[in-house]
C-alpha cells in the first residue's frame, strides 16, 4: 500500500504498517491483550463524570489546596489499579503511570482511555492522552503503534461500542472492591498489632477474632474479583482481535487541545511558563506566536525556551519585562487541520504589599521593592565613593570608569539596579564596552576606545523607589596618524538605507584634518565572514553619504570610512554594524517566517514559462538625493506587472534634448531605488525609468524635473557670538549662536588656543548639538580663546570668529548653581545639557527648603534615559548650567553676505531690570523670609539668580548696606538669618543673568524682625497668570511660607475687575481647594481682572496675597493649544507649537502645574518652536492636567486634560497604531469559475503600491507556478489566487498574509472534510460543464410552462448550434414526431401539449446532436413533478373561468361558467349563502364540454340567495359568485314558467314520428303500401294531400288511421296517374305537422326504349 508523506518521514511511526503481511499486525494485538485491560482501567472510575466536573477539576488544578485532595483520591485509586494490573510487569508500570496522572490532577477519563469507535463518523475522532513515560514505551513491541501527541506511543485495544459501557462498569466495580479489600486488610493489620500490645486478654481475643473475620472476608472478595478479572480479560482479548481488523486510516483526526495555555499576570524580572497539551494524528506540530508573530527561539535564545516533552508543550519566557505583555498563541496543525489556543501575559511592576513567603522562598523580587528586614524602608541613602572624574583617553586604548556605591540601610537579598548612560541614552554591552557589578562597585570598561565613545557618562543606581546618579565626561583624542599630516578617522559609520542594489552609508567628519583640508573619503566594504576589505569608490567623495553598489543580493556586509587629504589617507573608522543587501520588506518577511521545526515534507515546484504581461510604467519617480558625485532616484512599482518579478532600466537625458541614454545597460535594477553615477557636475539632467520582464520592456515613466548635479545640501554657515564663561580651575563654558539656516546639522566642533600660541587644539572629537559646551583639560591661569565650526553631511563650515580671551579659573563664589542655567532643546552637547545637582552641591528642589536654607535633598525622580539635553559635571563641587543658544534666524540676503566693515561691538545680552514689590513672607526672632516679583525685563537671557542686600533702620536713619547672600539664589524668595530681634530692616534685591548683575530694586518698606505669633497662615506668594483666553485663565501660586499654628488646609481665590473698588472682590470658590492652581472660567472677553489668594488653616483665613494682574481676558491672535498625537508606532505624545518665541525662550512642561523635568514616565523633546512630551507608558498614574509654558514670553501657555475616558481612547488608538491591521472589505472566499478553475479571493479596503501578499497553504508558503496563479490589484484591493483543478492533496487551510508597510492582515479559509469534498465536486462539475458547452448544448435545460390557453409548453434554450444540429424529442424513450421544424434563431425549442391530462405523464427527453457531439436534457413528469404541473394547469383553467351566468330552462334555473377546458383534477364546489350545496335530483351539478353548471329544477323562493362556485386547483381555490335573488330570481322563474309551458306544448303537439320515405319509385301496376306512426295528445286528426290538394280514401287509394297512432296509405295498382307529391297532415290542439313524400310510377317498356336511345345518341356525338 502507498504511504502518505507524513508516515514516510517518521521512521518511528510503524514498521509493520509498511508490510503487506497483516499477520504481523494481528500478532501484535495478540501480544498486547493484557495491556489493553490495564489501559482501560484508568478511566473507568471516572467514566461517569460529566464534562462540567472535568472543567472544575482543571480549574482546581492551578490551586494548591485542590492538589492535596486530588492526590489523596489518586492514591486511593492507585491501590485499585495495582490490584487490577498485577498480571505482567508492563501492567504494573502502566498502573504507576496512571497513578502519576491522578496525582497531577489528570482525573478525567477522556485523558486516560483510548476510545476508538468502530462506527464511522463524519466528525474527526479525538485521541486521548497516554501517560506512559517515554523510556518505558521504548521497551514495548514495535509493531503497529499510533503515536499520540503526548510524545509517547499507545497500543490501541479495541472495544466495541456496544460493549464499552459494560466493560467500564465492570472495571469500576473491580477497582472499588479492590480498594475496600485493601482498606480492610490494612485495618486488620493495625488491629492485630494493637492486640499484641494489649495487656487485657479479653480484648486481645476479640481483636484476633475480628482479624480472622476480616482476613476471611478479604480472601473471598479477592477470589471473586480474580474471577471477574479473568472474565474481563477474555472480553478484552476478543475486542482486541476485533479492533485489529479495523482500517488504521480511520485513526487520522485533526488536532485538539486537551489542556489549553492559561493567562498569567507576573511581576517584572520573573519567569513565566505557558503549558498546553495537544492530541491528534498525525502528530501535530505546535508553533508559538506572540501578537500573531512567530517566536524565533534562535534569535532570542536567552529570552525564550520552547520544549515538548511527554505530550506537554511549554513556552518559557525568562526575565519578563513590559515588552513581554502580549497575547500568545499556540497553534497546532497536521494534515487534518489547524487549531489555536490563546493566553495573555501581563507584566506588572510591584506596588503592593510584600509577600513574605516569596522572600523566604528565595524568589527573585521586583527591583521596585523598598523593603528592610523590619518592613518597608522609609528611605534609601545612596552614596558614591571613589568616583571617576572627567577622563581623557585615546583611540585604541582601554579605559575603565568606576565608583564605589554605598547604600544604607543594607539589605543583602536585594541588589540595586545599576544602569549606565551615554549622553542620556542607555549603554548596552557590546564588543566595545562591558559592564560589571561586584556587589559594591560598578565599572564600565572600554576594551577599545573610539571617538564614538566620547560623551557624558552617567551611572544611575536605583534601589526601590530611590535612586542617585553621578556623571562625568569622557574625552577621546585621535590616535596617532600613520602618516604625519594625515586626517583623523571619521566616526559613526551607519548604513542608512539598504536594498538589493545598493546600501547608503553615512558618517561624521573628523574634527582634525591633519593641517590641510580633507579632499574626500574612501569607503571600504567587507563581506561578513571574511577578512577581505575592498575599496568601493575610485575617487574620494566629499559628501558624508555614499551609495555602495556591486553587492550580492542577500549577503551581509560591514563598512568603514577613511579620510584623505593632500598628505595621505588617514586611519579607518570603526566598522559599521552588519547590514544585508535586501529590501526592507524582504527582511521583514524573513524575520516573520515561522520558527516551527521542519516537518520532513519537501515540496519542489518548477515554474513553467507562461505568457507574461508587459509591465506598465513606474510611478512617482523623484530625485531623493543629489550630490556632486551621484543622484539617487526613487519610484513606485507599476500596478500592471503580471505574475513574475520585474526589473528596471534607468535612462537619463540632457536638458534641452530628447536623447535618452540607458544608464544601467548591463545590470538591471531589482529595487525601486537607484543611484546614478558618472554625471557631470553643474550639468542639468532629467531621468526616467522603464520596467521589464520576460514579456518585454514596458513604457517609460514620466520624466523627473530638471536636476542640476551638485550638492543640494549646503555647508552650514559658521556659528556666531562665541561667549566663554568661567566654570572651574580647568574648564570653561563656551556658548555660541547657532548657525543660521543650517540643514541636517550634525553638531559642532569646538577648538581652543592659548592666547599668543597660534596653535589650535580640538576640545571635542564627537560633534555636539546645542549651543554651548564645557571645555575641560585647560591649564589653570592660562588665557584661552575659542572658535566653533558647524558640520553636516555636506562638510564643515568655516570657523567662527575667535572669542574674547578668558583666564581659566574657578567662577566667583564657587561657580553658579546648575539650576540657574537653561537646558538645551536638542541632543546632548557635552557637559551642557544635564540639569541636576551633584553630591555636595545639589541645589534644593523644594522652594521652601531653599527659603529656609535647609539641607539639600536628593535630586527628584530621574528623567527618562532618552531625555536629551541634560548633563552634569562631577569633578568639582559646583557646576555650571549653561545658557540656551538662540534659534536660527532667517537667512540674510545674498548681497549682505559680504564682510561688513568693523562696527562697535555690542553685548549680545543686557543685564536684567530690577525686581520689585519686596514683601515679608514670614518673620522669626532672628530671621526673615522675603519675597519679590521677578524683573519685567530679563535682558535677553534667563535670570540666573538674585542677590539680597539689607540694612538696619534705627530711629528712622538707615545704616550701611550688607550682603545677605554670597551665592546667588534661584528663587524669588530668600530667608535672611542672623538678624536682630525687634530691629527694623530695609531690603534691596538685584537680579543677575549671564550678562551680569542688574540694578538693585527700590528700597523696600521697613519690616520689623519679630516672631510672628498669629494663628492664621501668611499670604500665598508668587502668583502667576497663564493660559489667558477670552473666557478663562489659569492662576497659580505658592503656599505661604508661614503656615500659622496649624498646617494650611486650602485656599480661597478672589477676583474683581481691575477698575472696581475693593468692596467688589468676590470669591470664586465656596469651599477651600487644596490645589495650588485654579482654572478660572466665565470671564467676559475684553475685561481686565485682578486676582488674589488667601490661605486657610484650622484657625481661619489668612492675609491675602499680593495682587496678580491686571490681565485682559482675551485670546490673542495666533494662540495655539496643546494637541495630543498618536504616531504610527503607537507612541502617545502632547505637542505644542509657539510662533512668538524669543531667542532665549524655553518650553516648560508641567503636570498639574508642577514641572515634570525629572518624571520617569515622561520624555520631553523640544526643537525650534516645537516641543513634544511623550508618555512612556500611559496609565492611571498619568491622570492630570498637562500644561506647557513658554519662558521669556508674555505668558504663552496651553494645557490638556487627560482623564480616564481620554486614557482609554488614547490607549485604544495607540494599540491600533502600534499593531495596525489592513482593513478588509471581504474575508478570504472561494468560488468556482466557468472552466472548473478555483478562485481564492479577498478584498482589502485599501492597498498601497508597496503592499505584499504571502500565500500560505497548511502553514507553508506557496508561490506562483504551473499550479498556482496569483494576482494583486492594488487599485481595488482584490487579492486572487487561481488553481486549475482541485486534487485530494489540496485539502487544508489557505491563508493570505498581507504586509502593507507596517500594517498587517490575514484571512484564512479552512477547506477540510465535507466542505472540501463539496467544493471539489462542484469544481469537477463546472469543468465537465465547460467541456459540454464546447458542442451543441442546453443553455437552459428542459422545463415546462402552462400557456394562457391552459396548454403545457415544454421548452429549453440551446446554444452553440448550427444548421446541421438536429433536435429530437422523446417520451418514455419513444420518439415524438414534431410537425414543425425547429428554428434556432432565438435559441428556444418548444413542444406544445394541448389539453394536458394524466395520459401525458411520463419522462420527456430532448437530444441535441451534430458532428461536434451531443447533449440531452430530461424532464420528469411523473409523481410529484406531474402533480405540480397538473396543479399549475388546474390553476390556469380556474383562472380562465368566466363569470357565473343565470339561464332559465324548461326544467328550472341553471347557473353556469365556461372554462378553456375541463379536467377531472379540477375540483368544483358550489355553495348557497355560505353553505355547501347538497346535491339531489332537484339540485345537481355537472360539466358539459367546457361548461360547468348547477341545475336547480322547479325553483322555489328558498332557492334565492348568493351562489358561489369554487374551483380548487390542488393548492388554492378560485371563486366565482352570482346573486340569484330579487328581480334576477323573478325574471328567471318567469322565464322558467314560460319555457316549461312551451316544453309541454312541444311535447304533446301532433307530429309524425316516422315511416314515410321521401321518394317512392314504383312500377306501374304494382301495389303501394306505406305505414306511418303519428303522436299527439290528444290524438291528432289525420288527413292526406296530393299535389297540395286533399285526398280522400277510395277503392283505388285506401287511407286508414288505426288506434290513434298508425296511419296506412295503400294503392292496389298504381298507374302513372298516381305519380305526384303526397302529404300526411296530423293536427291537434297543440299544433300540426305535415310529412311529404313523392310517388314516381314508371313503365318498364318505356324505360327500355329510353335506355336504347341513349347509346345511339352517344355514338352520333362521337362521330
Amino acid at each position: 500500500m502507498s504511504l502518505p508523506f507524513y508516515q514516510k518521514s517518521h521512521q518511528h511511526y510503524d514498521l509493520s504498517y509498511r508490510n503487506k503481511d497483516l499477520r504481523t499486525t494481528m500478532s501484535h494485538y495478540q501480544q498486547q491483550k493484557k495491556r489493553s485491560a490495564i489501559y482501560t482501567h484508568g478511566s473507568t472510575a471516572y467514566s461517569s463524570r460529566s464534562s462540567a466536573a472535568h472543567r472544575q477539576e482543571s480549574e482546581a488544578f492551578s490551586q494548591v489546596s485542590a492538589v492535596s485532595s486530588q492526590q489523596q483520591a489518586a492514591q486511593a485509586y492507585s491501590l485499585g489499579a495495582s490490584q487490577f494490573s498485577r498480571g505482567t510487569d508492563v501492567s504494573r508500570k502502566t498502573a504507576s503511570a496512571y497513578d502519576y496522572g491522578y496525582s497531577h490532577g489528570l482525573t478525567d477519563s477522556s485523558l486516560l482511555l483510548e476510545d476508538y469507535s468502530a462506527k464511522l463518523s463524519p466528525q474527526p475522532k479525538r485521541a486521548k492522552r497516554n501517560l506512559l513515560p517515554g523510556e518505558e514505551t521504548e521497551n514495548l513491541p514495535g509493531n503497529y503503534m499510533v503515536p499520540i501527541y503526548s510524545g509517547r506511543q499507545v497500543h490501541i485495544g479495541g472495544i466495541r461500542d456496544t460493549e464499552e459501557e459494560r466493560i467500564k462498569e465492570a472495571a469500576a466495580y473491580i477497582a472499588q472492591r479492590t480498594l475496600l479489600a485493601s482498606e480492610e486488610e490494612l485495618t486488620a493489620s493495625k488491629k492485630s498489632t494493637a492486640s499484641k500490645q494489649s495487656k487485657i486478654s479479653k480484648q486481645a481475643t476479640s481483636t484476633l477474632q475480628r482479624e480472622e473475620t476480616f482476613e476471611k472476608k478479604s480472601r473471598s472478595v479477592a477470589i471473586r474479583e480474580k474471577a471477574e478479572e479473568l472474565s474481563l480479560r477474555k472480553t478484552l482479548e476478543d475486542t482486541q482481535a476485533y479492533r485489529g481488523k479495523l482500517n488504521e486510516d480511520h485513526l487520522l483526526h485533526a488536532p485538539e487541545f486537551i489542556i489549553k495555555p492559561r493567562s498569567h499576570t507576573v511581576w517584572e524580572k520573573e519567569n513565566v511558563k505557558l503549558h498546553c497539551s495537544v492530541a491528534g494524528w498525525p502528530e501535530p506540530r505546535v508553533t508559538w506566536y506572540k501578537n500573531q508573530v512567530p517566536i524565533n527561539v534562535h534569535a532570542n535564545p536567552e529570552k525564550y525556551i520552547i520544549e515538548s516533552r511527554y505530550g506537554m508543550h511549554t513556552l518559557e519566557i525568562n526575565k519578563c519585562d513590559f515588552e513581554d505583555t502580549a497575547q500568545y498563541r499556540a497553534s497546532a496543525m497536521n494534515v487534518q487541520g489547524e487549531v489555536s489556543a490563546y493566553a495573555s501575559v501581563v507584566v506588572k511592576r510591584y506596588k503592593g504589599e510584600l509577600d513574605e513567603t516569596r522572600l523566604h522562598a528565595g524568589a527573585s523580587m521586583p527591583l521596585s521593592f523598598a523593603v528592610t528586614p523590619y518592613g518597608y524602608a522609609s528611605k534609601f541613602d545612596i552614596h558614591f565613593d571613589d568616583k571617576f572624574d572627567v577622563s581623557f583617553g585615546r583611540e585604541g586604548e582601554t579605559m575603565s570608569l568606576g565608583c564605589r556605591v554605598v547604600i544604607t540601610p543594607e539589605i543583602k537579598p536585594f541588589q540595586p539596579e545599576v544602569q549606565w548612560y551615554r549622553n542620556g541614552a542607555p549603554v548596552s554591552p557590546s564588543k566595545w564596552v562591558s559592564m560589571n557589578w561586584s556587589g559594591d562597585r560598578a565599572t564600565l570598561t572600554f576594551s577599545h576606545l573610539n571617538k564614538e565613545d566620547e560623551g557624558l557618562y552617567t551611572i544611575r543606581v536605583r534601589m526601590g523607589e530611590y535612586y542617585e546618579q553621578y556623571s562625568a565626561y569622557v574625552f577621546v583624542r585621535d590616535a596617532d596618524a600613520e602618516i604625519e599630516g594625515a586626517p583623523a578617522a571619521p566616526l559613526d559609520v551607519v548604513p542608512l538605507d539598504a536594498n538589493k542594489d545598493y546600501i547608503i552609508i553615512s558618517w561624521k567628519q573628523p574634527a582634525v584634518d591633519g593641517g590641510s583640508p580633507i579632499l574626500g573619503y574612501f569607503i571600504d566594504k567587507c563581506e561578513v565572514g571574511t577578512d577581505s576589505w575592498s575599496q568601493c569608490n575610485d575617487t574620494p567623495v566629499k559628501f558624508a553619504r555614499f551609495p555602495v553598489t556591486g553587492l550580492i543580493e542577500g549577503r551581509s556586509y560591514i563598512f568603514r570610512v577613511r579620510a584623505v587629504n593632500k598628505t595621505g589617507i588617514g586611519l579607518p573608522s570603526r566598522v559599521s554594524e552588519p547590514v544585508a543587501a535586501l529590501d526592507a520588506a524582504e527582511k521583514a518577511r524573513l524575520k516573520s517566517r515561522p520558527s516551527a521545526p521542519w516537518t520532513g515534507q519537501i515540496i519542489v515546484t518548477e515554474e513553467e514559462p507562461t505568457e507574461g504581461v508587459i509591465p506598465g510604467p513606474p510611478t512617482d519617480l523623484s530625485v531623493t538625493e543629489a550630490t556632486r558625485s551621484y543622484v539617487v532616484l526613487s519610484w513606485k512599482p507599476p500596478g500592471q506587472r503580471g505574475h513574475e518579478g520585474i526589473m528596471y532600466f534607468v535612462e537619463k537625458c540632457d536638458v534641452g534634448t530628447e536623447n535618452w541614454q540607458r544608464v544601467n545597460t548591463e545590470l538591471p535594477v531589482k529595487s525601486p531605488r537607484f543611484a546614478v553615477f558618472d554625471l557631470v557636475e553643474g550639468k542639468s539632467y532629467r531621468f526616467r525609468v522603464r520596467c521589464s520582464n520576460s514579456a518585454g520592456v514596458g513604457e517609460p515613466s514620466e520624466a523627473t524635473e530638471v536636476t542640476i548635479v551638485g550638492d543640494k545640501l549646503d555647508i552650514p554657515k559658521p556659528p556666531g557670538k562665541i561667549i566663554p564663561s568661567r566654570n572651574t580651575d580647568t574648564s570653561v563654558v563656551v556658548s555660541w549662536e547657532e548657525s543660521k539656516d543650517a540643514k541636517e546639522l550634525v553638531g559642532y566642533y569646538i577648538e581652543s588656543s592659548v592666547v599668543g600660541s597660534g596653535k589650535w587644539e580640538p576640545c571635542n572629537n564627537n560633534p555636539v548639538k546645542g549651543s554651548r559646551f564645557t571645555c575641560h583639560g585647560l591649564a589653570t591661569g592660562q588665557s584661552y580663546i575659542f572658535r566653533v565650526r558647524a558640520v553636516n553631511a555636506a562638510g564643515l563650515s568655516e570657523y567662527s570668529q575667535d572669542s574674547e580671551a578668558i583666564e581659566v579659573k574657578a567662577a566667583i563664589g564657587g561657580g553658579v548653581s546648575p539650576d540657574v542655567w537653561l537646558q538645551l532643546r536638542d541632543a546632548p552637547a557635552g557637559l551642557t545639557d544635564f540639569r541636576g545637582g551633584v553630591n555636595g552641591a545639589s541645589p534644593a528642589t523644594s522652594q521652601k527648603d531653599a527659603l529656609l536654607s535647609s539641607k539639600p535633598n536628593k535630586p527628584s525622580a530621574p528623567s527618562s534615559p532618552s531625555c536629551r539635553g541634560q548633563a552634569e559635571v562631577s569633578t568639582v563641587s559646583e557646576s555650571v548650567q549653561e545658557e540656551l543658544s538662540p534659534p536660527s534666524q532667517k537667512a540674510a540676503p545674498k548681497e549682505q553676505s559680504k564682510p561688513e566693515p568693523p562696527q562697535k561691538k555690542k553685548d549680545p545680552v543686557a543685564a536684567p531690570s530690577p525686581p520689585y514689590d519686596i514683601t515679608c513672607l514670614e518673620s522669626f526672632r532672628d530671621s526673615m523670609v522675603l519675597g519679590w516679583k521677578q524683573p519685567d525685563t530679563t535682558g535677553g537671557a534667563e535670570i540666573t539668580g538674585y542677590y539680597v542686600n539689607y540694612r538696619e533702620v534705627i530711629g528712622g536713619v538707615p545704616g550701611k548696606w550688607r550682603e545677605a547672600n554670597i551665592k546667588a539664589v534661584s528663587d524669588a524668595a530668600y530667608k535672611i538669618d542672623n538678624l536682630k530681634e525687634n530691629t527694623v530692616y530695609q531690603f534691596q534685591v538685584s537680579a543677575m543673568n549671564i550678562a551680569g548683575l542688574g540694578a538693585p530694586s527700590a528700597v523696600s518698606e521697613c519690616f520689623r524682625c519679630e516672631e510672628w505669633t498669629i494663628a492664621v497662615p501668611g499670604p500665598p506668594h508668587s502668583l502667576k497668570l497663564s493660559e489667558v483666553r477670552k473666557s478663562s485663565l489659569v492662576l497659580q501660586w505658592e503656599p505661604p511660607v508661614y503656615s500659622g499654628r496649624t498646617p494650611v488646609t486650602g485656599y480661597f481665590v478672589d477676583l474683581k475687575e481691575a477698575s472696581a473698588k475693593d468692596e467688589q472682590w468676590r470669591g470664586l470658590n465656596e469651599a477651600a481647594i487644596g490645589n495650588k492652581y485654579l482654572r478660572v472660567q466665565g470671564l467676559q472677553e475684553g475685561v481686565s481682572y485682578v486676582f488674589r489668594v488667601r490661605a486657610i488653616n484650622q484657625a481661619g483665613v489668612g492675609k491675602p496675597s499680593d495682587l496678580a494682574g491686571p490681565v485682559v481676558a482675551e485670546t490673542r491672535p495666533g494662540t495655539k493649544e496643546v494637541v495630543v498625537n498618536v504616531d504610527d508606532d503607537g507612541v502617545i505624545s502632547l505637542n505644542f507649537e509657539c510662533d512668538q518665541m524669543t531667542p532665549k525662550s524655553e518650553f516648560v512642561w508641567s503636570k498639574d502645574y508642577v514641572p515634570t523635568d525629572d518624571s520617569p514616565r515622561l520624555e520631553v523633546e523640544s526643537k525650534g518652536n516645537k516641543t513634544k512630551m511623550t508618555f512612556k507608558d500611559l496609565g492611571t498614574d498619568d491622570l492630570g492636567i498637562y500644561s506647557c509654558d513658554v519662558t521669556d514670553t508674555d505668558g504663552i501657555a496651553s494645557s490638556y486634560l487627560i482623564d480616564e475616558e481620554e486614557i482609554k481612547r488614547l490607549l485604544a488608538l495607540s494599540q491600533e497604531h502600534k499593531f495596525p491591521t489592513v482593513p478588509t472589505k471581504s474575508e478570504l472566499a472561494v468560488e468556482i469559475l466557468e472552466k472548473g478553475q478555483v478562485r481564492f479571493w479577498m478584498q482589502a479596503e485599501k492597498l498601497s503600491g508597496n503592499a505584499k501578499v504571502n500565500y500560505i497553504f497548511n502553514e507553508k508558503e506557496i508561490f506562483e507556478g504551473p499550479k498556482y496563479k496569483m494576482h494583486i490589484d492594488r487599485n481595488t484591493g482584490i487579492i486572487e489566487m487561481f488553481m486549475e483543478k482541485l486534487q485530494d492533496e489540496d485539502e487544508g487551510t489557505y491563508t493570505f498574509q498581507i504586509q502593507d508597510g507596517k500594517a498587517t492582515g490575514h484571512s484564512t479559509l479552512v477547506l477540510i472534510g465535507d466542505v472540501y469534498k463539496t467544493l471539489q465536486k462542484e469544481a469537477e462539475f463546472q469543468r465537465q460543464e465547460w467541456i459540454r458547452k464546447q458542442g451543441p448544448h442546453f443553455a437552459e435545460y428542459l422545463s415546462w410552462e402552462v400557456t394562457g390557453e391552459c396548454n403545457v409548453l415544454l421548452k429549453c434554450k440551446v446554444a452553440n448550434i448550427k444548421k446541421e444540429t438536429h433536435i429530437v424529442w422523446y417520451k418514455d424513450e419513444r420518439e415524438i414526431s414534431v410537425d414543425e421544424k425547429h428554428d434556432f434563431k432565438d435559441g428556444i425549442c418548444t413542444l406544445l401539449i394541448t389539453e394536458f391530462s394524466k395520459k401525458d405523464a411520463g419522462f420527456y427527453e430532448v437530444i441535441l446532436k451534430d458532428d461536434r457531439g451531443k447533449d440531452k436534457s430530461r424532464l420528469k413528469l411523473v409523481d410529484e413533478a406531474f402533480q405540480e404541473l397538473m396543479t399549475e394547469v388546474c390553476r390556469k383553467i380556474a383562472l380562465s373561468a368566466t363569470d357565473l351566468k343565470i339561464q332559465s330552462t324548461a326544467e328550472g334555473i341553471r347557473l353556469y361558467s365556461f372554462v378553456t377546458y375541463y379536467l377531472d383534477d379540477l375540483k368544483v364546489n358550489w355553495s348557497h349563502n355560505g353553505t355547501g350545496i347538497k346535491y339531489t335530483d332537484r339540485v345537481k351539478t355537472g360539466v358539459t364540454g367546457e361548461q360547468i353548471w348547477l341545475q336547480i329544477n322547479e325553483p322555489t323562493p328558498n332557492d334565492k340567495g348568493k351562489y358561489v362556485m369554487e374551483l380548487f386547483d390542488g393548492k388554492t381555490g378560485h371563486q366565482k359568485t352570482v346573486d340569484l335573488s330579487g328581480q334576477a330570481f323573478d325574471e328567471a322563474v318567469a322565464e322558467f314558467q314560460r319555457l316549461k309551458q312551451a316544453a309541454i306544448a312541444e311535447k304533446n303537439r301532433a307530429r309524425v314520428l316516422g315511416g314515410l320515405p321521401d321518394v317512392v319509385t314504383i312500377q306501374e301496376g304494382k301495389a303501394l303500401n306505406l305505414t306511418c306512426n303519428v303522436w299527439g295528445d290528444p290524438t291528432p286528426e289525420v288527413s292526406w294531400l296530393k299535389n297540395e290538394k286533399p285526398l280522400a280514401s277510395d277503392d283505388h287509394c285506401s287511407l286508414r288511421f288505426e288506434a290513434g297512432k298508425t296511419a296506412f296509405f295503400t294503392i292496389t295498382g298504381v298507374s302513372t296517374a298516381d305519380s305526384g307529391k303526397y302529404g300526411l297532415v296530423v293536427k291537434n290542439k297543440y299544433g300540426s305537422e305535415t310529412s311529404d313524400f313523392t310517388v314516381s310510377v314508371f313503365i318498364p317498356e318505356e324505360e327500355a326504349r329510353k335506355g336504347a336511345s341513349e347509346p345511339q345518341k352517344g355514338n352520333q356525338k362521337s362521330k
